[in-house]
């Protein structure tokens, strides 16, 4: 047991899901695995192990934020002996030609948030996706014939922002969608040399203004999952 998990040794698989919602990693352990066992409820992070296509996998919610997930990523590989952690979250579009419900895989994680600055002493670090993940991941779905784009996203520790047009710099600069994890996410693996990626669906567009619902986002974005579960 860790400070914020309660599972045991041989309790959680070598492969996890991470969405941050929770509720989101309850409704993929019932939907999609086989036999689902919770093993933690602290603080109403549900985490479960189950099987997919005979396979043994888990699904856990990380919280929003760097700080968060990068807590849960550090428990999870010191403690459980996780070596896949793959973020399945929420973005929003920087890009008009990307869409509501469209699927990105994060490449790279520019980002705002200050534990890097600290972590490296005010150089920048720039954190890039596992490449047999992403390329695995980028191969399932084309099996499937699930369009993905695949660039860089902004992770931000700002959910409401002042400057409500800060995005267009980051668009400019080709950067697709934001989102709030992946940075950590990635820092945190490359630390412990183990494989991360995101796979994020498009939720809102800065660019339009259209947004899904919070139930919408908690249950539905099920190619994203399937893409997922096949890196099983």
């Amino acid at each position: 047991m860790s400070v914020h998990i309660e599972a045991k040794k041989g309790d959680i698989a070598k492969t996890i899901l991470l969405p941050g919602d929770p509720l989101r990693a309850k409704w993929i352990a019932e939907t999609f695995f086989e036999n689902p066992v919770c093993f933690n409820k602290i603080r109403g992070m549900y985490g479960y192990t189950g099987t997919f296509n005979g396979n043994r996998i888990s699904v856990m919610g990380t919280g929003m934020g760097v700080p968060s997930i990068s807590i849960y990523a550090h428990e999870l590989i010191t403690e459980y002996d996780v070596k896949n952690l793959i973020r399945v979250g929420s973005a929003g579009s920087y890009q008009k030609h990307i869409k509501i419900r469209d699927i990105v895989l994060a490449m790279a994680a520019s980002s705002n948030s200050g534990v890097n600055e600290l972590r490296f002493g005010g150089a920048d670090y720039a954190p890039t996706a596992n490449f047999e993940l992403f390329q695995k991941a980028v191969d399932i779905a084309r099996k499937k014939n699930i369009p993905l784009k695949a660039g860089n996203v902004f992770t931000s520790d700002e959910f409401y922002t002042d400057d409500f047009e800060s995005y267009k710099k980051w668009s400019k600069f080709g950067v697709l969608c934001v989102e709030m994890e992946s940075a950590g996410l990635y820092t945190v693996a490359a630390k412990h040399n183990v494989n991360a990626l995101s796979i994020l669906t498009i939720s809102d567009s800065l660019v339009t203004g259209e947004r899904t619902t919070s139930k919408e986002r908690e249950t539905t974005f099920k190619e994203m999952i399937e893409v997922a579960l096949e890196l099983a």
